[in-house]
């Protein structure tokens, strides 16, 4: 996850003030406030209720990665890191008839209330899916095995799009109905009617079930083909 530093109007220094639930909770020192990993915002002190702005620049050539400092990424680079985590307690309750596992890696999505948890298993390189949640068409894309996801809004001039994946030269395209437009893994149409255009991007978290439900007690869970 990458946030942005600023919030009503200033520039905020975080520092881990504790773990809820496998959940970081950050403490700005401008304020107080204590803020939430699992959503970006704020649940304790002046600025309660305000979200961080979720940035990421992969699609940028001059983006710039933090390098690890050498002299410290030997105490948290566990070759197993991964069944460590697995062992641990969750402190959300499953209910026997839930349709996932807890540490099932799931894509979040949530508008306007609204909740919907996507098997990420299910999703990996299968192609664009077309859904709707509550009153509005989303496109999801997952793709590179699973290592990259992508959730737009996709009505365009007040119409709903449906999107498939396109084949041959413009492999790695998707191309929507009716208009025949491609578009790019960044939700520009690159050719056709609707060239220009761009889609609503959304902010998908990818995150494991048990958390995701219990930020979103009321999520639904989209299964492919049924």
């Amino acid at each position: 996850m990458v946030w942005e530093l600023t919030a009503d109007g200033r520039e905020l220094e975080f520092h881990l003030a504790g773990i809820n639930n496998e959940n970081f909770i950050m403490r700005d020192g401008q304020t107080g406030s204590w803020w939430q990993q699992a959503s970006g915002q704020a649940i304790l002190g002046p600025l309660k209720g305000t979200k961080l702005n979720a940035t990421w620049k992969r699609e940028h050539p001059a983006t710039r990665v933090l390098k690890r400092d050498p002299t410290t990424a030997g105490k948290y680079a566990a070759a197993n890191w991964e069944e460590e985590v697995a062992a641990y307690p969750v402190v959300t309750p499953r209910s026997p008839r839930e349709p996932l596992k807890d540490r099932d890696l799931v894509v979040g999505v949530e508008i306007s209330g609204a909740s919907r948890a996507y098997l990420l298993s299910e999703l990996t390189d299968r192609g664009p899916v077309n859904d709707r949640l509550g009153d509005s068409p989303i496109l999801l894309m997952v793709f590179e095995g699973g290592r990259s996801v992508r959730v737009f809004e996709r009505t365009v001039e007040g119409q709903a799009l449906e999107f498939f994946a396109a084949t041959g030269v413009d492999s790695g395209r998707i191309i929507d109905t009716p208009t025949g437009s491609t578009w790019d893994l960044t939700g520009l149409a690159i050719a056709g009617p609707l060239s220009g255009r761009r889609l609503a991007r959304l902010n998908p978290l990818l995150d494991y079930w048990f958390d995701w439900k219990t930020y979103h007690p009321d999520t639904d869970v989209y299964r492919a083909g049924r």
